[in-house]
């Protein structure tokens, strides 16, 4: 029987890796990591392009820096180093029951002095800068203890007149100064004034420190707190609590910078210049008044070119109300005419300053005439007065500060 052709292929038998086929496969698997991890590396440690450095907005300062530019003579903003600079003028203004009230232009005083001037009236030392009122006064006689007041102030004494001592040295110390002058000064206002009729305006001493070529001043005043400060210092001190009266004694120390409302000065002679104080929160100031109650009003004149204006007549009223209220018990006594008051200006004493709603107790030094006040606490610590206006009182040892 024929047999049939089979296209089907014979399958061919599979061989067996052998051992050294298998050695082969490793190395090669091996040298294939390696070389994987060598690019790896490669690409780790090959240099790269460097990123741009980023810039971070730096925080701004803690303390911003302070450009304004501050009065020396109150402290508050000025507008410019000419205003800084500019003269002053150290002006005697009666305060007597005899005609002298209300004063004119006195509420732009950056600085005013009291003191005692004769038989138990007190008499101011105002020292003014950069005026605008149309009339300043009135304008009575110097004393030598208001001089050494205004020395540090560089200013212009303004006077009608003086003691003998006080003329003396006004004339031969190397002062500027400018007595009744009737070029620079009028007499005007009703007729209850009676003497103290004499007046000046801003206008008239701008032109007497022209003709005069004197030039500004060079102030050194008192030691003041910035704006900033000032308002920082108000709140640190709790001028919102309740405040408490407390009255001041040299036995009582219990109570420690305290806020107070109601502040008085007791001259030891005549109760009509005796002075009040009562602080208003909302101004931060001081409200002037007298014994009797009535208020220690000033007549306010703000158009300078006014010419020669009553200022009865013509200025509205408004009551004085410092920012920093000061009492300096000083030294006093009869004047060698036995008329004329005489005060120990130069040395030191005990002194009160309440400013910002609270009061402290400390002292003043004055070494020489030249030399600005200073004022310091029990501890010696100096005293910065807050900015704006300041009324300093000379209340002798025998009189004596409430509050």
């Amino acid at each position: 029987m024929p047999v049939e052709n089979s296209t089907k292929q014979p399958t061919k038998p599979q061989k067996k890796p052998s051992e050294k086929s298998w050695i082969v496969f490793l190395v090669l698997g091996i040298f294939g990591i390696l070389g994987g991890a060598g690019c790896a590396a490669f690409g780790f440690l090959a240099p790269k392009e460097k990123a741009p450095d980023l810039v971070f907005p730096q925080a701004p300062s803690a303390k911003a820096a302070d450009n304004n530019i501050y009065s020396n003579l109150t402290g508050e903003v000025v507008a410019s180093e000419d205003e800084k600079n500019a003269p002053a003028f150290c002006i005697q203004t009666p305060n007597g029951t005899d005609g002298a009230r209300p004063q004119v232009g006195l509420n732009q005083a950056g600085v005013i002095f009291e003191a005692i001037a004769e038989a138990g009236i007190t008499r101011f030392a105002a020292i003014y800068q950069n005026p605008s009122s149309a009339v300043i006064g009135p304008i009575r006689s110097l004393r030598m203890y208001y001089l050494m007041w205004d020395t540090p102030f560089d200013c212009t004494i303004v006077h009608a007149g003086g003691a003998d001592d006080a003329l003396e040295a006004v004339r031969n110390g190397g002062y500027r100064d400018l007595t009744e002058n009737y070029a620079y000064m009028y007499r005007s206002g009703s007729g209850s004034r009676r003497w103290n009729n004499l007046f000046t305006t801003a206008a008239y001493l701008k032109q007497m420190n022209d003709d005069r070529e004197y030039g500004g001043s060079a102030i050194n005043g008192f030691a003041r707190m910035t704006p900033g400060e000032s308002k920082k210092n108000l709140i640190d001190r709790g001028v919102e609590e309740k405040l408490v009266i407390t009255k001041a004694t040299d036995k009582d120390t219990s109570a420690v910078n305290p806020s107070v409302t109601d502040i008085a000065f007791n001259f030891g002679g005549w109760a009509s210049f005796n002075v009040r104080y009562h602080y208003d929160k909302e101004s931060n100031s001081y409200a002037r008044s007298y014994e009797s109650g009535d208020a220690a009003d000033v007549y306010v004149c703000p158009n300078e070119n006014m010419g020669e204006p009553n200022p009865d007549t013509t200025c509205e009223l408004s009551v004085m109300s410092p920012k920093v209220v000061i009492a300096m018990m000083v030294e006093e006594r009869k004047a060698a005419d036995n008329y004329h008051e005489d005060i120990d200006a130069i040395g030191s004493g005990d002194a009160y300053i309440f400013q910002n709603g609270y009061a402290v107790k400390g002292h003043w030094n004055k070494g020489s005439a030249g030399e600005q006040i200073k004022f310091t606490d029990e501890n010696g610590a100096e005293i910065k007065l807050a900015p704006g206006q300041t009324f300093v009182s000379a209340v002798p040892t025998y009189g004596n500060v409430e509050y």
